[in-house]
């Protein structure tokens, strides 16, 4: 499979699962270090096919395709330029994730190991308007260690080391987002003690790779 097609079956499967309505959300996909693959504007994800997906360089002009480049594309760009190691960046608005968002509360308690194994602590970015430059500067107190981002009044976006690997990651923050939201409508919610995250995070690194310290999920 391509990187297009890849990115196409990306978009159906953000569609198909609700994590965005109508004409939102975006993908991209870094190909080589002055070439990315994007979703062009104005485009229901569910609905993406080859000749909407933009080709463009660094500084977001279109190198094949047709079509708007998304006004998020400063997000996009920022994540990139801080964490050379990402390939990909995906950003929507699911249900019970962005619910956490826009009553002022990121995912940081230390609940599911295989949230703290992948994802690690979920910080809530101040709000800032999209296609603005804010909006990207949101991140900066967490770009350089968490992998999933929850926007203020927004949404969420996830980051990647493929398409694939920043699709699940989304999921898995939707997932977690909804069994939180439920747990706390039963009682109250248990957190793992500090030692047991501490040896997540040994795992983590050993078996996917992915270097976190207690900044990351205390």
């Amino acid at each position: 499979m391509s990187d297009k097609e890849k990115l196409i079956e990306v978009c159906h499967k953000v569609y198909a699962h609700g994590f965005v309505s109508a004409y939102d959300g975006n993908v991209s996909f870094k190909i080589e270090d002055n070439k990315y693959l994007i979703t062009r504007s104005g485009v229901c994800q569910g609905e993406v096919t080859p000749d909407d997906i933009l080709e463009i360089d660094s500084k977001g002009k279109i190198l094949t395709g047709r079509g708007k480049v998304t006004t998020e594309l400063k997000l996009h760009f920022y994540i990139y330029s801080k964490r050379p190691e990402i390939k990909s960046v995906l950003h929507c608005h699911p249900v019970y994730a962005s619910a956490f968002a826009i009553t002022g509360k990121g995912l940081t308690q230390n609940v599911f190991p295989e949230v703290i194994l992948t994802l690690g602590k979920v910080p809530l970015c101040k709000y800032g308007t999209p296609s603005t430059e804010e909006l990207p500067f949101s991140l900066e107190p967490y770009i350089a260690r968490s992998f999933a981002f929850l926007l203020e009044n927004h949404g969420a976006v996830t980051i990647g080391k493929s398409l694939d690997d920043v699709y699940y990651k989304m999921e898995k923050l939707e997932h977690a987002s909804k069994i939180i939201h439920t747990a706390s409508l039963l009682g109250k919610i248990h957190e793992l003690p500090d030692d047991e995250v501490r040896k997540l995070l040994s795992i983590s690194e050993k078996t996917y790779g992915i270097v976190q310290d207690e900044r990351n999920v205390f």
